[in-house]
């Protein structure tokens, strides 16, 4: 296929499914995806396309950009996984991936189509109906657990969005946190979704804050006094830092 090429209104109808235009932050997607067009393969090879300029090269070497907006549409015969990824330098990642390998048809019958973008704090998960766990990280901002399907995402009300936190990450500053060094729970963060009832909302919101310090998602109100510098980028450096002498 050559490109550029505009997206097709199938792909659009799809990516938009997952960026719903009533919240700020996905609607300046939704007129990204308007501006652009299709530049090129991305280097998950089909149903990953990158979005920029015409006339820019789309660039496949920089590190995969974190999720931003994910969901699923089920037709009578196959199910696609559609994915936004956070722009980065004036392009943008995006896939549609059937779940059988099959190219995105212009028409299907369809079942159902459902985004973790649509949640709002006091619903169900947007996936399977059930009821999800809510920690308050601060006024604005709350960490959302679905155990059932083993997701993590991060709501912030200012512009609606609904971002996905990896979970081996975020575990991984838990475990530091809590100081639990058993390699039964601290390497097994998928352990996680089975025993989040045992962790208080102060160590996950904790958690959260280390986690975000390295890894930033949103834009937090002032830590609370008692969270020390976080993340494990910060450690090493203070480690690195008490070692050597001044002059």
């Amino acid at each position: 296929m050559s490109y550029p090429r505009p997206l097709r209104p199938k792909e659009r109808d799809l990516l938009e499914t997952v960026l719903p235009e009533d919240r700020p932050g996905y609607r300046r997607y939704r007129e990204l995806l308007a501006a652009w067009s299709v530049i090129g393969e991305g280097r998950r090879g089909e149903g990953d396309l990158i979005l920029g300029r015409e006339g820019d090269l789309p660039d496949v070497t920089s590190p995969l950009s974190p999720v931003v907006a994910y969901g699923i549409v089920e037709t009578t015969h196959d199910r696609f996984t559609v994915t936004v990824r956070e722009e980065t330098a004036g392009q943008l990642d995006v896939e549609i991936v059937s779940l059988h390998g099959q190219p995105i048809p212009d028409h299907f019958e369809e079942k159902r189509r459902w985004s973790y973008s649509t949640w709002r704090p006091g619903e169900n998960s947007p996936a399977t109906g059930l009821p999800v766990r809510q920690v308050s990280v601060d006024r604005e901002r709350t960490l959302v657990i679905a155990p059932q399907e083993k997701r993590l995402w991060i709501h912030d009300k200012g512009n609606g969005m609904n971002l996905p936190i990896p979970i081996t990450n975020f575990h991984n500053e838990l475990m530091f946190q809590k100081r639990i060094r058993d390699p039964k729970i601290a390497l097994r963060s998928d352990r996680f979704f089975e025993d989040h009832a045992l962790y208080p909302d102060a160590d996950l919101r904790t958690a959260f804050v280390a986690y975000n310090a390295v890894r930033h998602r949103v834009t937090l109100e002032q830590p609370p006094a008692s969270v020390p510098q976080q993340g494990l980028w910060r450690r090493l450096t203070s480690f690195v830092t008490k070692g050597t002498p001044h002059g």
